[in-house]
């Protein structure tokens, strides 16, 4: 990342496998992103005042543009993250769930609602939902299409316009989705790009109406302290260390295979990713078993199609951090039983998929984030044991639970302090958008994603009475004996009549 402003020229962006250029964006200054606010602001008068169906229909089209495209904004999100084929389709077809869902839904989410006033009858009273304003997004290089554009559509749709700083080593992402909304019909100024470093964001943060950022627990702790000097709404998805539990009723063969999808997508780069597991004693040996032979059957590469398990990391500091806290582990005990090297014959950046035993919580691997390839494997002996280990973090985003006992894995769902948990499956909640998800403790602020919240969070409620003066009078107080009367038989009345 770029840490100084010196170059006012440009920032170039490498292919994380070649090493080579693939273009250079201009470092924005704080007058560049003053002026695209600006530019904003003024758009947000006509975008707001549009229906929301009008909106709903453009952003739909939108959503066919980069469905029609998706092969070359899948190429482009290869190019600059290093991921693999499925990888790039699935941020595609995520932000294809997200737009088909808020088109659908938005209308009725952001209807007025009648709501009760004091006096029924002779009052009615509605709640609005009004766009914020100009909704500044700060997005990070892992999901460089679909965490730029997840948070855009909602606060689009809500009425508000966007300013979207993408990470400086993929911007090309979200510079690719914003040309297809433009080709949409969506105006230049309602969606705006501003391409640059770390104080690029810091300006954003000055002039929007609401941030919206995704990125490390460090970096959100700055934003929320920024932010907080304005008194402006803001939405932290920050990280996380997702803990799956394997239970020993659970079918072995398809926990093992979750652990090692939900591990290894994106190559461990994944704020959802699973980071730890936790599995019961009289499985522990057979999971192990099962997890090791899946591992030494993936295939990892550059190479086009989806038997290509797994891609490149895209930075090194990411790589210098899963190298860390692997040598921490196995200084203090644990034991690689797959992988653990890197691969500098398939690119600078490739890591072998790592397996990791006899892990406990002294080690960083089970404490802190690692957002690489590993999945280090704790033995437990009861589930009460699992459900301690997995609440003893900093963080609280995402997690799950492999049992054939689906009604005790609910149940037990509930008692991991985190935004959501999956039974039988990993990151489930994240790509099912009616279900809303976000960090609970370190893992993020007021960063709820789908369903209404994913919506609402973009807008302000304004309550609106309306008095018919049916029955009342002019009077010097605000409790007359006419007034006392009503609120005394309103009283009564609630007692027996439920809808009052």
């Amino acid at each position: 990342m770029a840490n100084s402003r010196q170059d006012m020229v440009g920032i170039s962006v490498k292919n994380p496998i070649t090493g080579e250029e693939i273009g250079v964006v201009p470092n924005s200054t704080r007058e560049d992103v003053q002026a695209a606010v600006e530019r904003a602001q003024d758009a947000q008068l006509a975008w707001g005042a549009a229906s929301v169906e009008e909106r709903c229909r453009v952003i739909r089209q939108w959503g066919d543009l980069l469905w029609e495209n998706q092969q070359r904004v899948m190429k482009i999100i290869r190019e600059e993250t290093g991921k693999n084929d499925a990888g790039a389709f699935i941020e595609v077809m995520g932000l294809d769930n997200y737009i088909a869902y808020y088109a659908k839904n938005a209308p009725e989410i952001l209807r007025p609602k009648r709501r009760q006033p004091i006096f029924p009858i002779i009052q009615y009273g509605r709640v609005y939902h009004k766009p914020l304003g100009v909704v500044g997004i700060i997005s990070p290089w892992n999901y460089p299409l679909a965490l730029s554009m997840m948070d855009a559509i909602p606060a689009l749709l809500a009425g508000n316009t966007v300013v979207i700083k993408p990470s400086e080593i993929t911007p090309y992402s979200a510079l690719a989705a914003a040309d297809l909304a433009y080709q949409a019909g969506i105006p230049e100024n309602v969606i705006q790009i501003v391409t640059g470093d770390g104080a690029t964001g810091e300006a954003l943060i000055d002039y929007v109406d609401m941030i919206c950022f995704t990125g490390s627990t460090a970096t959100g702790r700055k934003v929320a302290l920024k932010a907080a000097d304005r008194l402006m709404p803001i939405s932290l998805e920050l990280g996380g260390k997702d803990a799956m539990i394997v239970l020993a009723d659970a079918d072995v063969d398809m926990a093992a295979s979750g652990a090692v999808a939900g591990s290894y997508e994106n190559a461990g780069q994944m704020c959802i990713s699973i980071e730890r597991v936790y599995v019961e004693e009289p499985i522990y040996d057979r999971f192990v078993a099962k997890v090791k032979e899946l591992v030494s059957q993936m295939v990892i590469g550059a190479g086009d199609g989806l038997d290509i398990h797994m891609g490149s990391m895209t930075n090194e500091r990411e790589l210098k951090r899963v190298e860390e806290h692997i040598k921490d582990a196995v200084e203090k005990g644990a034991e690689i039983i797959a992988g653990g090297n890197r691969r500098p014959d398939l690119g600078p950046l490739f890591f072998e998929p790592t397996v990791l035993i006899h892990v406990d919580h002294s080690m960083k691997v089970m404490k802190e984030e690692t957002f690489g390839p590993i999945i280090p494997i704790m033995k437990v002996y009861n589930v009460d044991e699992a459900i301690r280990l997995a609440n003893d973090t900093e963080y609280g985003l995402s997690g799950a639970i492999f049992t054939r006992d689906l009604e005790r894995g609910e149940r037990l769902a509930t008692r991991l302090n985190t935004g959501d948990i999956s039974v039988n499956r990993t990151q489930a909640v994240a790509v099912s958008v009616d279900m809303s998800w976000g960090g609970h403790i370190h893992s993020g602020l007021g960063g709820q994603r789908g369903g209404t919240a994913g919506i609402l969070r973009f807008t302000a409620s304004q309550s609106v009475l309306v008095d018919t003066q049916i029955g009342s009078k002019p009077g010097l107080t605000a409790i007359d004996p006419t007034t006392l009367m009503f609120l005394k038989l309103i009283r009564l009345a609630r007692r027996y009549l439920p809808f009052l």
